[in-house]
C-alpha cells in the first residue's frame, strides 16, 4: 500500500465546510464572519503518552479528544483538523480501527479532517485543530480577578490512578481499574461547556498536566493567587477510597490526563454556572477562590494548609 492509498482509504472524507480539504498542497478555510481562529497542536508519542499496544480505536478517539479539550478551554467551536502520523508500517487492521475511533469523535463534534502527513517511523500522532470564536468571547488564562470563584468540571484523578495501576505503582480492583481506565483512554472533551461559559468565565484552562500545574498557569497569567479546599475537589466513586491516601492526593492534584476544564468566574455568576451544569448533565464544582498574591494554597478538611509542590507533568523534568 502506498502512502496515498493509505490516506485515501483511511483518512479522506468529505469536507463540506472547507473551501478545499485533503488532496492539495494545503487546505483552504474560511472562518465565519466576526470570528477569529483558535489553533492548537498536540503530539502523542508511543511509549510516552500511550502504551505501544494501546487499543487503536480508543487511541484514535484520544488523539482528537486532547485537541478538542484545548478548543473547549478557549470557548471555541472546533471546525477542522490536520493529522500528521508516523507509522512503523502500514498495518491495515490497526489503521481501520484508529481511523474509526478518530472519525467517530470527529463526526460527533462536527470536525473535518482537511490535511496532514504520513511517514514511516516510530509511532507518533500529531493533530493540529482549528476552531473559531467571536474575538470578544474567547476564554483566556489571564482574566482571573480576586474573589472570583474557581470551578472544575467532572471528576479529578481517575486517569492518573489508572495509569499508576498500569505502571504497577498501585494495585486496583478490576472494577475500579475498569472505571478509571475509561477516563484515561477515552476522555470526554468539554466543548459544550466551553461554549456555555462564553461571557461568564473570566479565565479557563483544560486540565491536562494536573490541577495544580494548570491552575498555576491561570494564576501566573492573571498575576493572582488562589485558595482551594482539598475536601471540595470532585472525585468519582472509584477514587473515593483513595482520595485521602498520598497516592490518591497526588493523582487528584497533580496526576494529569483529566481533560476537564478549570475556570474562574465572578461569584455573582454562581447560580448561572450551576444551571449550566444542570443543562449539560455535567458535574461542576466550586473548589475555591482567587486571592491576591501569587501562591496556590490548598487547605485540608480541617482548614490547615497542605505543603505541596506545584507538581504536574513536564516532559523535560
Amino acid at each position: 500500500m502506498t502512502e496515498f492509498d493509505l490516506i485515501r482509504r483511511y483518512f479522506a472524507r468529505a469536507t463540506p465546510n472547507a473551501l478545499l480539504g485533503i488532496g492539495d498542497d494545503a487546505a483552504l478555510l474560511r472562518p465565519s464572519e466576526g470570528h477569529v481562529l483558535a489553533v492548537s497542536s498536540d503530539m502523542l508519542v508511543s511509549g510516552t503518552h500511550f502504551f505501544p499496544d494501546a487499543d487503536p480505536f480508543l487511541l484514535g478517539h484520544k488523539t482528537l479528544a486532547v485537541n478538542l479539550s484545548d478548543m473547549a478551554a478557549m470557548g471555541a467551536t472546533p471546525r477542522w483538523a490536520t493529522l500528521a502520523i508516523a507509522l512503523p508500517d502500514a498495518d491495515e487492521p490497526w489503521l481501520e480501527q484508529f481511523s474509526a475511533g478518530f472519525f467517530a469523535l470527529a463526526q460527533q463534534q462536527g470536525v473535518e479532517l482537511v490535511g496532514g502527513d504520513t511517514t514511516r517511523g516510530p509511532l507518533n500522532l500529531c493533530v493540529t485543530i482549528i476552531g473559531e470564536v467571536p474575538a470578544q468571547h474567547a476564554l483566556r488564562r489571564n482574566g482571573a480577578q480576586p474573589d472570583d470563584e474557581i470551578w472544575v468540571s467532572g471528576s479529578l484523578g481517575d486517569a492518573a490512578l489508572a495509569l499508576a495501576h498500569l505502571h504497577k505503582r498501585i494495585l486496583l480492583s478490576e472494577s475500579t481499574f475498569t472505571s478509571c481506565a475509561q477516563a484515561l483512554h477515552q476522555p470526554q472533551p468539554r466543548v459544550a461547556l466551553g461554549l456555555a461559559l462564553r461571557g461568564i468565565a473570566s479565565s479557563a484552562i483544560d486540565i491536562s498536566d494536573g490541577l495544580l500545574a494548570d491552575l498555576g498557569h491561570i494564576l501566573d497569567a492573571s498575576l493572582a493567587g488562589a485558595e482551594i479546599g482539598m475536601a471540595s475537589l470532585p472525585v468519582s466513586p472509584a477514587m473515593q477510597a483513595y482520595a485521602t491516601t498520598p497516592a490518591g492526593t497526588q493523582c487528584i492534584l497533580s496526576g494529569g490526563d483529566d481533560y476537564e476544564l478549570c475556570f474562574t468566574a465572578p461569584a455573582v455568576r454562581h447560580a448561572e454556572i450551576i444551571g449550566i451544569g444542570t443543562r449539560l448533565s455535567l458535574r461542576l464544582t466550586c473548589i475555591g477562590k482567587i486571592v491576591a498574591g501569587s501562591d496556590c494554597i490548598v487547605h485540608d478538611a480541617a482548614g490547615n494548609r497542605l505543603h505541596l509542590g506545584n507538581g504536574g507533568y513536564e516532559h523535560f523534568r
